[in-house]
């Protein structure tokens, strides 16, 4: 498939590309705030049944181990809830697909330097390319 593209107005020197990639089929683990975790955002609760084996080894892990923040309630009916803070790991193992922060010299045409670069983060990306988008309108001001 051919793609229309517009001639650009200014040598190839003159451009940089930004880009986001997402390599296919490749998953890491990620912190709960990277995947939007509703656990992590609003707290959550654990109920435990102590009157069983299962329930008394979570319950100890919860109360020994965890490392995490929680209020403890005890029901009538023998459970144990543990009420969770937000903004705290949860107990899931989540994976999402990485993303890499790009920009390169040059645009479709090609990178006649040859310098690219990766960001850390996407926070530095944006603030890379904002930073450039003004270089770019302080430029057109002046003429």
């Amino acid at each position: 498939m051919q793609m229309n593209r517009i001639t650009p107005s200014a040598p190839v020197q003159a451009y940089q590309t930004y880009r986001i990639h997402t390599p296919p089929d490749r998953l890491v683990k990620a912190a709960c705030e990277q995947v939007g975790c509703a656990a992590w955002a609003r707290g959550w609760d654990s109920v435990v049944d102590e009157s069983t084996d299962l329930g008394q080894r979570q319950a100890a892990y919860i109360r020994t181990q965890s490392g995490r923040t929680f209020r403890e309630l005890h029901k009538a009916n023998g459970l144990t809830v543990f009420r969770f803070q937000s903004g705290q790991r949860c107990f899931q193992e989540h994976r999402t697909r990485p993303e890499l922060y790009l920009v390169r010299d040059g645009d479709w045409r090609g990178n006649p330097t040859g310098r690219q670069r990766q960001h850390q983060n996407a926070r530095d990306w944006i603030e890379d390319f904002g930073e450039h988008q003004q270089c770019v309108s302080d430029q057109r001001e002046k003429g």
